[in-house]
């Protein structure tokens, strides 16, 4: 911890003093920012339940396309009377959480940002930004590239057969494929505040990258609802740059590379 003078940081320091809080006031502070991240995904909600089957139109083009172009009939199917309300309220809470995030985010930033210096808490802008823009670009890729590629595949095999695809079965394969590639391209983010932190290096990621791409493989084969190689590699390809990106932010973002910056500065 910096050591302070009555005039100001003494010669030869840095960095400013951080805050401190103790353990109840964390508790106190964790509390207060979950309520309003609650608050927010109730907002969220109320303003998406209307748009809820506007919302689905956009989820099911996919499928429909895929049925169309094996010459199936268009439609999807309910086996409950209960099932197209239920799928309607998961599609407006979903939708909900997904317009809150922005607030959300920032919360998370509030919670997280006492225990940084000055400098570092001017990320705020850069880490918002591209925490919402990475994982709509991870759901953008599934469901442009990796969605449609998959139905093809799927339908086009059970071509000799009638499908009898249910909305609630749709929907859970949808959610999988498009919010888990959006959670993977979170991988830079996730990177960040372990280099932030000191917990992990470039030249650890980069000695395990091998490890690492066969782990990255695993999670596409999980994620892919095809058993076809193709489909997997495309999964695969951006998390591997991803990867490769996040070294770099590993190396900026290490608190070895900062004080070695800030020395050369003070020089």
């Amino acid at each position: 911890m910096p050591e302070l003078t009555v005039d100001g940081p003494s010669v030869g320091h840095s960095e400013e003093a951080m805050p401190t809080m103790s353990f109840l006031d964390h508790l106190e502070e964790l509390r207060r920012r979950i309520i309003y991240c609650i608050i927010a995904v109730a907002v969220g909600f109320f303003l998406c339940w209307s748009y809820a089957e506007s919302i689905f139109g956009l989820m099911q083009r996919p499928i429909m396309e895929a049925l169309k172009r094996n010459g199936m009939a268009e439609k999807l199917v309910y086996l409950s009377p209960t099932e197209p309300f239920n799928l309607y309220l998961k599609i407006g809470a979903l939708a909900g959480v997904f317009v809150s995030s922005p607030f959300i985010l920032y919360q998370v930033w509030l919670f997280i940002s006492p225990g940084l210096y000055r400098r570092e808490r001017r990320y705020v802008v850069p880490f918002m930004a591209s925490t919402i823009a990475l994982f709509a670009g991870g759901g953008i890729f599934g469901y442009k590239l990796v969605y449609p590629a998959a139905l093809d595949f799927l339908i086009g095999y059970g071509k000799q057969f009638q499908p009898m695809i249910t909305i609630g079965e749709y929907t859970d394969l949808f959610l999988t494929v498009i919010l888990g590639l959006g959670v993977v391209f979170e991988l830079p983010i996730l990177v960040f505040f372990l280099s932030l932190m000191g917990v992990v290096t470039a030249g650890w990621m980069w000695r395990n990258i091998r490890y690492s791409i066969l782990v990255i493989f695993i999670i596409a084969a999980i994620l892919t609802p095809t058993t076809d190689i193709l489909n997997m590699c495309i999964f695969a390809a951006p998390m591997v740059g991803l990867y490769i990106l996040s070294i770099g932010i590993a190396w900026l973002m290490h608190p070895a590379q900062r004080r070695k910056r800030d020395e050369r500065k003070n020089k």
